[in-house]
C-alpha cells in the first residue's frame, strides 16, 4: 500500500471544476485533476430527493496532504457540504508514482 490517494468530488459546474483544480495545483496538494463533465446525481438532501447535473474531479494526492486538499475544496466550493472522498492508491507504476511524489513535493 501506498501513501497515495485518488480523491473524488463534485462541482455544481465545469467552470466551478477548473477553478477547484488549477487551485489545488497551485497549492500543490494534487498532482493531477481530471474533470469529467456530464456526471448525474441523485442524492437525499435535507429531507428531499435530489437530482444535478455536476461535474466530477479525480483527484490525484497524498494521504498527509488529504486535510490540507479538503479545507481547500471547502474553501473556493460553493456547496454548503462539498463531496470529497479519498480512495487509496494500492499500487501504481513506478513512473507514475515517482512522478506524483515529485509533483507533491512543496518547493522550497
Amino acid at each position: 500500500m501506498t501513501d497515495k490517494i485518488v480523491v473524488l468530488a463534485t462541482a455544481s459546474s465545469a467552470e466551478e471544476a477548473h477553478r477547484i483544480a488549477r487551485h489545488l495545483i497551485e497549492q500543490r496538494l494534487a498532482a493531477c485533476v481530471n474533470i469529467l463533465p456530464g456526471v448525474q446525481s441523485v442524492y437525499r438532501w435535507q429531507g428531499a430527493i435530489e437530482q444535478s447535473s455536476e461535474t466530477m474531479l479525480v483527484i490525484k494526492s497524498s494521504r498527509p496532504l488529504f486535510d490540507s486538499l479538503a479545507e481547500a475544496i471547502k474553501s473556493v466550493h460553493s456547496y454548503e457540504v462539498p463531496e470529497v472522498i479519498a480512495l487509496p492508491i494500492v499500487v501504481g507504476s513506478e513512473a507514475y508514482m515517482n512522478w506524483l511524489q515529485v509533483e507533491l513535493e512543496v518547493e522550497i
